[in-house]
């Protein structure tokens, strides 16, 4: 390409500015690429004439890093950014872009010209180290130990609100400590590469994209008291009118530290061969097409305090809407005969109604089995032993000792059962789930009334 004095420069700048051809037109007439020639426009927008006068300058770090810096928060290009600071070649910049990156600040500092001094003594000295016991080997010892204790005192405190360490927690680490111990040194004590440093410390000052998203996920969290697992939320978000992958979900909740709870096991209340056991007519078919279709109850026990509380609820299959629940200190068979005149309530004239059990004695004594024939309810039991043929019921004890025995302090018995009629009321209206299309139970059945 053709060299160009300051003038003709100009010239070709003001024909484009004053003039109705484009600047790819120009650039061709005069035999210049097009970048070149835009380069040179923008230069004399932002410097006018003084942008093309001859000059030779010498960048300091600080000019670096300044130029730089510009660049990653402004997110400019390489040819806008020269223009904006009037640097002669784009080229330049790329190489400090590059070194910065790989090298680090040390990069951009500026080179001794001349080939290296060949002494002797010089090539003895170089790698010479402290002699042991000496007090330059002790002190670069203490400062050793000082810098691991510091190193790995903040990697233990991010260990202990996060679990796993990544290359970005140890990136933070070592920027925080950059300023009391060399950089090499803890990059060494880290097992990261230079590159991987530097790249991470360019993205601490760039915004995270993801906060609005983060914020909503932990308010989301913390309204459910930490009973949604990343699909819920997942759902949940999208009830508010954010469309999420569960994966992102899932991966923004590990870097929040943000876990739902584990299950537990379930009372049971199986005692023998007593009574008459009803066939299996459920037989894990626990698909309802309408409300009061098929309903699934059991029992589970509560240790609080020094005693036992005992919880019989009926679940509608339908939409796992909660109907009704009794709760007593023992368990027995009122528990469940009162629970059931309470879920009698919503039957309507024209319910086919079927209860699924478990084989426990309550729900194998006659006057259990005569209150379900005489308001035509057919009896449905789990095989014996088999906790899949009432695997719904089961689900809910899980989750209710999950989400709320397990994760509420309770400051008495009467304290358990006004949190308990609130929990369930928040199961019932409140709580979403994914195969009810994000919906609650409550408003799921509501929905399919209203389709009806």
């Amino acid at each position: 390409m053709a060299r160009f004095t300051a003038e003709e420069k100009i010239q070709a700048v003001k024909r484009y500015i004053d003039g109705t051809e484009g600047y790819k037109t120009i650039a061709k007439a005069i035999g210049v690429s097009h970048g070149v020639f835009f380069n040179w426009i923008q230069q004399y927008q932002h410097h006018g004439e003084q942008a093309f006068e001859k000059r030779y300058t010498t960048y300091t770090v600080e000019d670096k890093l300044e130029v730089l810096q510009y660049m990653i928060e402004n997110g400019t290009s390489v040819r806008e950014t020269v223009a904006i600071f009037n640097i002669p070649a784009p080229s330049t910049l790329t190489m400090w872009h590059k070194q910065f990156r790989l090298e680090g600040i040390d990069a951009l500092k500026p080179k001794k010209k001349g080939r290296p001094s060949m002494k002797k003594d010089n090539k003895k000295n170089i790698h010479k180290q402290p002699e042991e016991g000496s007090v330059e080997s002790l002190q670069a010892e203490v400062e050793r130990l000082r810098m691991e204790n510091a190193y790995f005192k903040k990697v233990e405190c991010l260990s202990s609100k996060q679990g796993k360490i990544t290359k970005q927690d140890k990136t933070q680490v070592v920027y925080e400590l950059r300023h009391e111990f060399p950089v090499k040194s803890l990059l060494k004590l880290a097992g990261i590469p230079r590159s991987t440093y530097y790249y991470w410390v360019q993205q601490l000052d760039k915004p995270d994209k993801d906060a609005e998203l983060k914020t909503l996920i932990q308010e989301i969290y913390d309204e459910h008291k930490g009973r949604y697992g990343y699909r819920r939320i997942r759902d949940e978000l999208r009830n508010r009118g954010h469309i999420v992958n569960h994966k992102k979900v899932q991966r923004i909740m590990k870097d929040l530290g943000l876990k739902c709870m584990v299950r537990m096991k379930k009372y049971r209340s199986y005692k023998g061969e007593e009574g008459k056991v009803a066939p299996n007519i459920l037989n894990r078919d626990f698909k309802a097409e309408q409300p009061n279709q098929k309903w699934v109850t059991d029992i589970t026990e509560f240790k609080l305090f020094g005693e036992k509380l005992y919880l019989s609820p009926m679940l509608d299959l339908f939409n796992g809407e909660i109907i009704a629940y009794t709760l007593g200190s023992r368990p027995t068979y009122s528990l469940v005969s009162d629970m059931l005149d309470q879920s009698f309530i919503r039957l309507t004239e024209g319910d086919e109604l079927m209860i699924h059990s478990d084989q426990g004695w309550h729900y194998r004594m006659e006057k259990y089995q005569l209150k379900l024939k005489k308001n035509n309810i057919t009896q449905s039991m789990s095989r014996k032993g088999n906790c899949y043929d009432n695997a719904v019921i089961e689900n809910f004890f899980g989750i209710l000792k999950s989400e709320f025995l397990y994760y509420t302090e309770f400051d008495s018995i009467e304290h358990f059962k006004q949190e308990l009629k609130e929990y369930i009321d928040y199961y019932n209206h409140k709580r979403i789930k994914a195969k009810l299309k994000g919906m609650s139970p409550v408003q799921y059945r509501t929905h399919a009334l209203q389709v009806a």
